[in-house]
């Protein structure tokens, strides 16, 4: 796909893709930003130390509790939540500034930061799509074979899955992502559809005006 073949004519979305751990979240992302290298990933700012190869302001924006929390109290994180001892948040000014620019903003949170930021200043361009596993046992299957984690880690991500999968109709999408092609193909079909609705086309106010005034001439 063409760089933003509608330039800034049209207002970024802020993308929100959700799911429980091996439901196709991660890989669906990465498709997402190869068929459009516009969509931007929206980059965290987090309290913990960086880890080994960690670039700030790629991986995370690495700041301090005391900064964090100011900007909380100043409106400058869209959503933010205490993790294992830790803050972690989406700020706001860079993530205005891309959409502002007609670029879409693509983040990868759970149902409590999906609800923070559609109820954000910025909510009204949000689109909001969850990803359903076909079933349980599926998505046990999909986590062994992805041989990152333990027994342990495992069974914790599992006793999480429901919760959040309970929140499914909370999101403007649910998909259940069962065949990774044709979930790809359904995803790029709802943001093409999405990034034309009328709040996103800041310059049909300006054309209308402009037909009224030629229908007046006439």
């Amino acid at each position: 796909m063409s760089n933003n073949a509608q330039g800034a004519a049209r207002r970024g979305l802020l993308i929100i893709l959700s799911s429980p751990s091996g439901a196709g979240k991660s890989t669906l992302a990465r498709r997402l930003r190869d068929w459009d290298s516009d969509i931007v990933f929206s980059v965290s700012a987090t309290t913990r130390a960086p880890r080994p190869g960690e670039v700030d302001g790629a991986d995370y924006h690495f700041t301090s509790e005391s900064a964090f929390k100011a900007q909380v109290a100043n409106g400058g994180m869209l959503e933010h939540a205490h993790v294992f001892g830790n803050f972690y948040g989406s700020p706001k000014a860079p993530v205005q500034a891309a959409i502002d620019e007609g670029r879409d903003v693509l983040f990868d949170i759970d149902w409590q930061g999906a609800q923070q930021i559609r109820n954000s200043a910025l909510g009204a361009h949000t689109l909001s799509i969850f990803l359903l596993p076909p079933s349980i046992g599926e998505l046990r299957r999909r986590l062994e074979s992805r041989a990152q984690d333990d027994a342990d880690t495992i069974a914790r991500r599992m006793q999480r899955s429901w919760d959040e999968i309970s929140h499914w109709d909370g999101y403007d999408f649910v998909l259940v992502n069962d065949d990774l092609d044709a979930t790809e193909a359904h995803l790029k079909t709802i943001v093409t559809a999405t990034r034309l609705r009328r709040l996103q086309q800041p310059g049909l106010t300006d054309h209308v005006r402009a037909l009224q005034s030629e229908f007046e001439d006439l």
